[in-house]
């Protein structure tokens, strides 16, 4: 199975990083090729600049929406504050260029395909929720973005990673590292995740919400 990840003009590094290595260490644990991680875009193979310092990354391919695994979507980083009639390429505006971009058609369609499922970092979720994708799920993204999140129409729920089945989100930038760990946690079992921790001497943290359960009584 894959696990591509979504480059995009302005995505935040660390939203991107974070998994790629969490997921590659976790293929390697598993062995035989068994889990590939790759950097995509909607635009096939370029160079894609981060909105942090002008950082980029290598695209290496076209992001396949008929390829099992897993879709991940980083957020935006940049100013949260500006003026955008004056150029400045707050994180709003990167987000909604995103979200009018070539990247959601194939964004639909993986969301359509039962073998694929899709997992944002941070602001991705927004992304996507901006761009009418996931109206109606339950998700999470950076707590700046929560409200935003709640008024797309949203189930925004608090948590550092919500699972919705085929669609699981994580809130701030770090939170990268514990949802790629839970993704392997979810597919491949504990003693893989557990592994990966390890050898990056980290503790995943925060809540993992999933979709069902009791609801708490009324005070």
């Amino acid at each position: 199975m894959s696990a591509q990840i979504v480059l995009f003009d302005g995505f935040d590094p660390l939203d991107v990083i974070a998994p790629f290595e969490v997921l590659a260490a976790g293929g390697d644990t598993l062995g035989g090729g068994e889990l590939r991680v790759e950097l995509v875009s909607a635009e096939g193979p370029r160079l894609v600049m981060s909105g942090t310092l002008g950082l980029t990354l290598t695209a290496t391919s076209t992001l396949d929406a008929r390829q099992p695994g897993y879709v991940i979507v980083p957020g935006a980083s940049g100013p949260v504050d500006g003026d955008p009639d004056k150029g400045v390429p707050t994180v709003p505006v990167v987000l909604a260029r995103f979200a009018a971009s070539s990247a959601v058609p194939l964004l639909r369609d993986a969301l359509a395909n039962p073998g694929i499922t899709v997992a944002t970092v941070c602001g991705g979720a927004l992304g996507l929720a901006m761009a009418g994708l996931i109206e109606g799920r339950n998700a999470v993204t950076h707590t700046l973005g929560m409200d935003v999140l709640d008024a797309t129409g949203v189930n925004a729920v608090r948590a550092r990673v919500v699972d919705d089945g085929d669609l699981i989100t994580s809130g701030g930038v770090t939170s990268g590292l514990d949802l790629a760990l839970y993704l392997l946690d979810r597919e491949f079992g504990p003693e893989i995740a557990r592994a990966v921790e390890e050898l990056f001497e980290y503790e995943r943290r925060g809540t993992v919400w999933r979709a069902g359960g009791r609801v708490p009584a009324s005070v």
